[in-house]
């Protein structure tokens, strides 16, 4: 086993959370298989130092796993879905440990265009014409605590409105409990009505005052603008730099994953009724929202 060394690695608490929500070896299956060369641990800690330093696959360092054996590990466990039953298992036992239920009734949408770097084709790329940017566009659904719920990367081109469509879509099938989705203005019109009509929800839009000046805290509105500020921290995510959206897509999940294990195992550490230090308040699992 490697030597921690690195801000991303996990702590001790940290791996205790994950390894039991990863998928079964193959070669303790009944189907069996070859077993695994490399500690599950150490490419784990791999991925998470790819989402928080923004480095290069090819330039993972040499105490790593080889960074195609890390690659194919992201890639598998995405595409059975492992990373999304983590992300859920993660948020569902912050919401039970501040004493809500495990599951959010009331959530909050948003989108951020990014720039993308020349490993994005044209394909899945456009030209957001509002934020002059040529790039992708993140729509991401969080509850009212600033837990994700789901993430949905498309061509910057594509309108919020559009988006929305297959965003919620999704939302309805994976969250049939959610009844009230909160949004900007970009949301109103025709979905309003489409979302009644074919998904049962209930959009509700959050207008800036027509008399204001300056920057300005929307109510509902603040919690998702905060969730995308503990994102960008991962610097992976300054860029959008997969080839395919789907990978886009789960490593943006991976930086939430990040702050929830972090956010549970800070907990853990400290003492009963202990105050956390002014740093940490805010973040995950913190705020004023009292919905859902």
């Amino acid at each position: 086993m490697r030597q921690r060394r690195y801000p991303s690695d996990m702590t001790g608490a940290e791996w205790a959370l994950i390894e039991p929500l990863l998928p079964e070896p193959a070669c303790e299956t009944r189907a069996g298989g070859r077993p695994e060369k490399h500690p599950r641990r150490e490419i784990v800690d791999a991925i998470r130092y790819v989402v928080d330093t923004g480095c290069k696959w090819r330039a993972l360092p040499a105490d790593f796993p080889p960074w195609r054996t890390v690659w194919g590990f992201m890639a598998r466990w995405a595409a059975c879905g492992v990373i999304g039953q983590i992300r859920d298992h993660l948020s569902g036992r912050i919401r039970r440990e501040m004493g809500k239920g495990p599951r959010a009734v009331a959530t909050d949408i948003d989108s951020q265009s990014v720039k993308a770097a020349e490993t994005v084709g044209k394909d899945s790329r456009g030209y957001d014409a509002g934020k002059k940017i040529n790039g992708r566009k993140r729509h991401l659904v969080v509850d009212t605590r600033g837990l994700p719920l789901l993430v949905l990367v498309t061509p910057a081109s594509l309108t919020d409105r559009d988006a929305a469509k297959e965003l919620l879509f999704r939302l309805r099938l994976m969250h049939p409990e959610i009844t009230i989705v909160w949004a900007d203005s970009a949301y109103a019109g025709k979905l309003v009505t489409w979302a009644k009509k074919y998904l049962n929800l209930t959009i509700k839009t959050v207008s800036r005052p027509k008399d204001a000046s300056g920057f300005i805290v929307l109510p509902r509105r603040w919690v998702v603008e905060r969730t995308w500020a503990w994102m960008m921290h991962a610097r992976r995510h300054a860029r959008d730099h997969e080839r395919l959206v789907q990978h886009s897509e789960t490593l943006i999940t991976w930086a939430a994953i990040i702050l929830m294990t972090r956010r549970i195992t800070r907990r853990q550490s400290r003492r009963p009724n202990q105050p956390a230090p002014l740093g940490e308040r805010g973040k995950v699992g913190s705020g004023r929202a009292d919905v859902g």
